[in-house]
């Protein structure tokens, strides 16, 4: 394996056996049409089941009043009870059985309405087995588009511990990355003109809550602070100050799983009598609980029970009436299905136009689940294609252009999906392509040229590498990933230039950021796309061989941006001759 991408699917092991487990038992894996149902709009449910399941009937239990679907053999314990029909019966020969298909609907219902279900299906000797594990889904009825701003974005990642410390303070120098670098809130306040000069628009922040780490994901109180990071009123002075700079800034947020040291699951761990106690999922109290990835640290939450889950969205809104214009949301596939629905409705109430969007690192069908939970989610499938494609030379442009036409095809223009090349939890780039910045470019014109908004990780923009992999032997490391911010004459000035070029054009242009694609040709070694709308037309064109290539454009063309200067662009009757040295891109105007 070239490259590690964190997740549930990382090998194919992984996505084997899913695949197996979803197919041999009960499964809705919200198969429903609409995913995000409008007022009044009725919605229908598919359910499959495994070859080795004799069906007597299958149900689905369903509530509008906010409580918990539920019931037995048809029989509603609250809300209502409605039969699945039989559907079509489907060979799948990697089970080596058929499976069989029901189907049903749930009327439509008007705006404001969570609408949760369950489903099931009786077998013939009478058992009841839940689909999904007995899992709850939620929809939230709504008309409720996704906000203008987040269609024009071009986002910032910050590693709030690793960007800047602050004037006159220095780089803390733990034994290893990691340890604390002493970033701050302050720090950040203090570069907002670099930022501003970067041309970004919008800060993602990493976890900024109280923790005992440099990283944050595990948290001890969200609605604090770290004090590492600074106070309340050092927040309080960079939102205002970014706001006023045309900034948006946006949150990791952690539904999942707190730290262990948070005093909830300390007092819930410690006392048997303890309220908390059920906020978590004890197999063995006092030390055997569920977790986030077996890290005994991270203490998975029960959202399902009613205070924990209150707790929860009470400390999203808090943020957001705060001032936070949205929400990057950490392992989304952590919490039950329904407890988006919830979310939704109380993020939106709080501030309508936020942004939010989950690290859901399963496939394209499992993100577009979150549908009407969320805005979209991170496109890590993107990401896997832009580094194998850039980074590795592993995909010729063939492959990478069948890609996008299907990867775009997949999604609704409404589900964002926020484009980056790398992150925290994986090696950075510039590091996995060998640090030939000429990859990097040709990776990042490439992304600034899709439909998503681009996201930049800290340092990517002026050559911030690592020292180690974040792989070392069996176990991952991903501070590597993580280290402190270049600045001043350790940047990498032309990269830098370059970015602020690449960031500018797509600010300029309605045609990159909200305009359709459409290939004009390709072949195994280059590729060309156009992006027009409002009247404009920008064509794309790249070079992924090791020696110059000549792409000729069926018209004429003016450059407006290159990754390098060696690119040159002449008239061809009855177009334009474009010459790209080895691993290099171009943009130009038609």
């Amino acid at each position: 394996m070239d490259d590690f991408i964190f997740g549930t699917l990382a090998t194919d092991e992984l996505r084997l056996a899913q695949t197996q487990k979803r197919w041999a038992g009960v499964t809705h894996a919200h198969r429903r049409v609409p995913l995000d149902p409008r007022p009044g709009e009725a919605v229908s449910l598919t359910l499959s089941v495994g070859p080795s399941i004799p069906v007597q009937s299958a149900w689905v239990y369903w509530t509008t009043d906010g409580s918990e679907p539920g019931g037995s053999h048809g029989r509603a314990a609250r809300g209502y009870a409605t039969p699945l029909q039989p559907m079509q019966t489907e060979w799948q020969t990697l089970m080596w059985g058929y499976l069989r298909y029901y189907a049903g609907y749930l009327p439509g219902q008007p705006a404001g309405t969570v609408l949760r279900y369950r489903m099931s299906v009786v077998t013939l000797d009478g058992a009841e087995l839940w689909a999904d594990d007995g899992g709850c889904f939620g929809i939230y009825v709504d008309e409720d588009p996704l906000p203008e701003w987040a269609r024009d974005a071009i986002v910032y990642h910050i590693f709030v511990d690793r960007f800047y410390p602050g004037a006159g303070r220095a780089w803390g120098t733990p034994p290893d990355p990691g340890g604390f670098y002493g970033g701050t809130l302050r720090g950040i306040l203090e570069k907002l003109d670099y930022l501003t000069a970067l041309g970004v628009n919008a800060l993602y922040l990493s976890p900024i809550f109280a923790s005992p780490s440099h990283h944050g994901y595990d948290v001890t109180d969200l609605f604090s602070i770290e004090p590492r990071l600074g106070t309340l009123e050092d927040f309080r002075a960079l939102l205002d100050a970014a706001h006023a700079a045309g900034l948006r800034v946006i949150l990791d947020f952690v539904p999942n799983h707190l730290s262990n040291q948070h005093p909830i699951f300390v007092s819930a761990s410690s006392d048997p009598n303890s309220p908390y106690r059920d906020w978590f999922t004890f197999t063995h109290w006092p030390d055997e609980y569920a977790t986030f990835f077996g890290v005994k640290e991270l203490p998975q939450l029960n959202l399902l029970h009613p205070q924990a889950r209150a707790h929860m969205l009470e400390a999203a809104r808090y943020w957001l009436e705060f001032g936070v214009d949205g929400y990057r949301l950490d392992y989304a596939i952590g919490p039950t299905a329904d407890f988006w629905a919830d979310f939704r409705r109380v993020t939106r109430a709080a501030r309508p136009d936020c942004w939010t969007f989950g690290e859901i690192v399963d496939p394209p069908d499992a993100q577009l689940a979150f549908s009407g939970g969320l805005d979209g989610s991170l496109d890590f499938l993107l990401l896997e294609a832009l580094r194998q494609t850039f980074a590795f030379g592993r995909w010729d442009a063939l492959r990478f252009a069948s890609f996008l036409e299907r990867h775009e095809a997949f999604f609704p223009e409404d589900f964002s999906r926020p484009a980056f090349l790398d992150n925290h939890d994986m090696n950075r780039f510039l590091w996995a392509c060998g640090g030939d910045k000429r990859r990097l470019k040709l990776a990042a014109l490439c992304q600034f040229t899709l439909s998503g908004p681009p996201l930049i990780y800290y340092g990517t923009e002026v050559g911030l590498s690592q020292e180690r992999d974040v792989r070392q032997g069996n176990l991952g490391f991903p501070h590597e990933a993580r280290l402190p911010m270049l600045w001043d004459d350790a940047q990498d000035a032309e990269l830098l230039g370059f970015y602020r070029e690449l960031i500018a054009l797509r600010r300029a242009s309605f045609a990159l950021r909200r305009g359709q694609r459409r290939m004009v040709q390709v072949t195994p070694e280059t590729l060309a796309y156009t992006r027009s709308g409002a009247g404009e037309t920008l064509v794309t064109v790249l070079n992924l061989a090791d020696e110059p290539r000549t792409v000729n454009l069926p018209a004429s063309a003016a450059l407006r941006l290159t990754t390098d200067a060696g690119c040159a662009v002449s008239p061809s009757a009855p177009g334009t001759r474009v010459t790209l040295p080895p691993l290099t891109g171009a943009i130009l105007t038609l």
